[in-house]
């Protein structure tokens, strides 16, 4: 029962920050249909300008400075490069936010090094939030928790229950009609870019110091990501909500399982020995494939339901 309530909860936190990754990268392919390759880039810059705010005026005052200078140059990027490139379709799309990661790699590295930094946990969220079976549960998790729960509520009433939510999808599904009643559809996109760009430095300054902030984190979550995305159907925000907490969830699980199956068949009355087909894959630990289990679930996804659990959108 311990380690069921526990990893639920670590898996719990940890599904909600995959959640806060791909909201922006989920709203930003709804709006514009454009797969943004370096939004995890986005992530990084957040955790490590939230390191430099930080570090100078404190962390609450990076929570919120950080995301909102990754969404200014998210915004800036659509605006000057993505929007002429979206003209021409969706390679040179994919072609220039590919070329944007390896720019912003290179610059953090020229500027912060090849080394992590230590970005930590601020001293009012580094103790135990409560002590469940003998373990204590960090307050900086339940933290993450919240915020991300705050950022579904805040994205959901911004697109249902005002103005400028109904401009945005107004923009989407009818740009021509929306331009003739005057709204700025170009800067309605640019806004939606830069606000999804927002979102994954929110993650970032969120997940940095849960974590590590290092050269390296924007290739450790990127492909985790699209994963999720896809996952839960393109475009759809609640499919990424559900296929977040699901991954998180499962993936958490399967690390703590120090079991394999033969040990099971075995357990069974059924005998499995080294010159059984396929021993040496059978043989491996749940926990060894933890890290593949996301990938194995998007390949089901694919082949039995391409467009993800709560999917619409064809591309």
């Amino acid at each position: 029962m311990e380690f069921f309530a526990i990893s639920l909860l670590n898996g719990l936190s940890y599904g909600l920050l995959l959640f806060m990754l791909s909201a922006g990268l989920t709203l930003i392919f709804s709006m514009m249909g454009v797969l943004n390759f370096a939004h995890a880039s986005f992530y990084m810059l957040g955790a490590y300008a939230a390191y430099a705010v930080s570090s100078l005026v404190g962390f609450w005052v990076a929570l919120l400075a950080a995301p909102l200078l990754v969404a200014a140059f998210g915004a800036l990027f659509e605006k000057h490069a993505l929007r002429r490139a979206h003209r021409l379709g969706h390679v040179p799309e994919l072609l220039i936010t590919f070329g944007l990661s390896f720019i912003v790699l290179e610059v953090v590295q020229l500027v912060w090094g090849t080394s992590a930094v230590d970005y930590r946990v601020p001293q009012g969220l580094s103790g135990s939030l409560f002590t469940l079976y003998g373990t204590t549960f960090p307050v900086y998790r339940g933290f993450m928790m919240g915020v991300a729960l705050l950022m579904l509520l805040a994205i959901w009433l911004l697109l249902t229950r005002t103005r400028i939510g109904l401009v945005i999808q107004a923009a989407l599904t009818h740009p021509e009609a929306a331009q003739a009643l005057g709204h700025n559809v170009p800067r309605v996109f640019m806004l939606v870019f830069g606000g999804g760009a927002g979102l994954a430095g929110l993650a970032g300054v969120i997940g940095g110091n849960a974590f590590v902030t290092e050269p390296g984190m924007a290739a450790t979550v990127g492909s985790l990501i699209f994963v999720v995305v896809v996952v839960g159907g393109m475009g759809s925000l609640v499919g990424a909500f559900i296929a977040s907490l699901l991954i998180g969830i499962v993936q958490t699980f399967a690390v703590g399982i120090d079991a394999s199956l033969p040990g099971a068949l075995q357990s069974l009355g059924m005998v499995v020995t080294p010159q059984t087909p396929g021993y040496a894959v059978l043989k491996l630990k749940v926990s060894q494939i933890a890290p593949i289990l996301p990938y194995l679930f998007l390949v089901l996804i694919l082949v039995f339901r391409p467009k993800g659990l709560l999917g619409k959108r064809e591309g």
